[in-house]
């Protein structure tokens, strides 16, 4: 019996176009760059799960993101640009819902080579959920919503954001949030967000890219989109891929089982799956590069430090 080549059979597709393995791509590119002690991701083996308590049109919704404010005089904070460390937030903020907000994705792992960052839709989506409050499709937009600092200290996150996030939801009487995560850590976060508040009888879905993330933390809902990080609400300048992600986010919200559903959402970003062997891929990293990037990382570890240090 001859063998089939599976490479010519239509529609398989090649076997490294699989969604990004973060965990293992950021633990091999850090002691690449010459770190040790690798990063211990937190994961649970019990997630908590709140059904809805009335229809998602009688619910009052927010975002919690973890979208930075643009801080005019911090240094260079455009769309694409490089990281920088001094336009980080350390503390819990909240905004008003009414209004439109200059939000800027500016983390460390963020994939800047594959996407423009021009279009805050893509990561922040208070527009879509405004129409969908217009619409029906949910009660109400609540007054505020809410941004979580990216922290590798998940006992600082325990501790310090998670109960300041619930605090303020249950302020607004908030029935349901979507928690849109950016880089690999904020996925985390928002993770560890998203189990608080859901112990707290909020019930909740993240919209994100980094599956393996969010699956080793254990959430109850999470909204699945293969596409480079900092684009988990849709792709930039296209409003029907946004409506659709969120509306996949809504629902999940009313018909999930149970706690671990994950949904993937059909869309692709592009016919070519290159960018996902490009990110954080040490093995494509020049030896040059790579003393090159470590310099950059530790210049931008000691400026976050001095700005914790300063708000702490």
């Amino acid at each position: 019996m001859s063998q089939i080549d599976l490479d010519a059979v239509p529609g398989f597709a090649p076997d490294d176009d699989v969604p990004i393995a973060y965990l293992q791509r950021t633990r091999d590119w850090y002691l690449g760059l010459g770190y040790g002690n690798p990063y211990r991701w937190a994961h649970y083996a019990q997630v908590p799960f709140q059904p809805l308590a009335k229809p998602l049109a009688q619910c009052t919704a927010t975002i919690i993101t973890t979208a930075a404010p643009c801080q005019p005089g911090q240094g260079p904070q455009a769309p694409g640009t490089a990281y920088n460390a001094a336009a980080k937030f350390y503390a819990v903020y909240s905004g008003d819902t009414g209004t439109d907000h200059d939000l800027r994705v500016d983390h460390v792992a963020i994939d800047f080579k594959h996407t423009s960052l021009e279009d805050s839709s893509s990561w922040f989506p208070l527009p879509a959920l405004r129409r969908a409050a217009a619409q029906g499709r949910i009660g109400a937009m609540a007054p505020r919503f809410h941004g979580v600092p990216t922290h590798r200290s998940q006992r600082h996150t325990l501790a310090v954001y998670c109960p300041e996030i619930v605090s303020r939801c249950r302020a607004d009487r908030v029935d349901v949030a979507v928690l849109v995560p950016n880089c690999p850590v904020c996925h985390q976060t928002l993770s560890l967000v998203a189990r608080h508040l859901e112990a707290a009888g909020i019930a909740t879905v993240v919209m994100g890219c980094a599956k393996d993330v969010v699956e080793h933390v254990g959430v109850p809902r999470f909204l699945f989109s293969d596409f480079p990080l900092g684009n988990a609400a849709g792709r930039p300048r296209d409003p029907e891929s946004q409506t659709l992600t969120l509306e996949l986010a809504l629902r999940m919200l009313e018909s999930s089982p149970g706690p671990r559903t994950t949904m993937q959402s059909p869309l692709r970003w592009s016919e070519s799956h290159e960018w996902k062997l490009d990110y954080s891929n040490i093995e494509r990293v020049s030896p040059e590069e790579v003393a090159r990037l470590r310099a950059e990382f530790d210049r931008a570890k000691a400026t976050a430090k001095a700005l914790r240090d300063a708000a702490a």
